[in-house]
């Protein structure tokens, strides 16, 4: 039951945290961007999800999962204010390396790697495989998170079928607290995400997509860790080729789930 509390308590906070910062954070230039129908909305909401993740975090000694969200919280804050949209996909940023550019995404890639590693939870007996096992679910899930943070609410329904699958796999206890905590932060803004009041951003999905690898880690068994390396290592691959986006629309099911609670404005298109 605690983790299912720190769920509940994660979404109360970042809605509350947005609810009391969302004039001030609108009226900053700096982060202001346009969307898919070039609708002019603030940026990098996705502070929220950080900051109710770290402000409950601090009552539960949850370090690892705190320190995971910091960490690729800031990575991505750094591709939303300075990263550009010219470079994309992994071969895009080997591309631009060759020709002698760091992209700020290859820099998300790198450190989100380190982060992960550092971050992934152990048992003391599984040494570096177990250590690689782990960084690799953290820093698949928040790569394939941004891969689908392309429309209002799909990052974060992606966080709360994330947050149901971990919890199903993990019961869930109350090792899942830190994880179920930052994904209910995630929940938390899902109404300002819908109504296109802002835009969670690279800083957003990351910390959603850690704390799904992250919360797989902790529930799953060593098989189970390996079947979920290979999926999220398949889907972020196939991205490379395939437009979730495309595959989202062309599929009714999905589609609907896509647009549910959306503005009129989204449904139409």
């Amino acid at each position: 039951m605690i983790a299912l509390a720190a769920f509940v308590a994660g979404a109360i906070a970042s809605a509350l945290i947005w609810r009391l910062m969302r004039s001030e954070w609108r009226s900053v230039p700096t982060l202001r961007r346009t969307n898919y129908r070039d609708h002019p909305l603030p940026i990098a909401g996705g502070v929220m999800v950080v900051l109710a993740a770290v402000l409950v975090g601090a009552a539960y000694a949850a370090v690892a999962p705190r320190a995971c969200s910091l960490g690729f919280g800031f990575i991505g804050l750094l591709d939303d204010l300075a990263g550009t949209t010219a470079t994309k996909g992994f071969a895009g940023h080997v591309r631009a390396l060759r020709h002698g550019t760091v992209t700020t995404g290859l820099v998300k890639l790198v450190l989100g790697g380190v982060v992960a590693l550092l971050a992934a939870p152990t048992s003391g007996t599984g040494g570096v495989v177990e250590m690689l096992r782990g960084g690799l679910l953290i820093a698949l899930g928040a790569n394939l998170a941004n891969l689908f943070d392309r429309a209002p609410g799909r990052v974060v329904k992606f966080g709360v079928l994330g947050a149901i699958v971990v919890a199903v796999a993990g019961a869930p206890g109350w090792w899942l607290t830190g994880p179920m905590l930052v994904l209910g932060a995630g929940a938390g803004m899902l109404v300002p995400d819908l109504r296109e009041d802002c835009m969670l951003g690279d800083t957003g999905a990351n910390v959603l997509g850690a704390a799904v690898g992250f919360g797989l880690a902790l529930s799953l068994n060593r098989a189970g860790e390996w079947v979920a390396v290979a999926v999220l290592l398949g889907l972020n691959l196939a991205s490379e080729r395939v437009s979730f986006s495309r595959v989202i629309d062309a599929t009714p099911p999905l589609r609907w789930i896509d647009r549910l609670g959306t503005l009129p404005e989204r449904r139409a298109r």
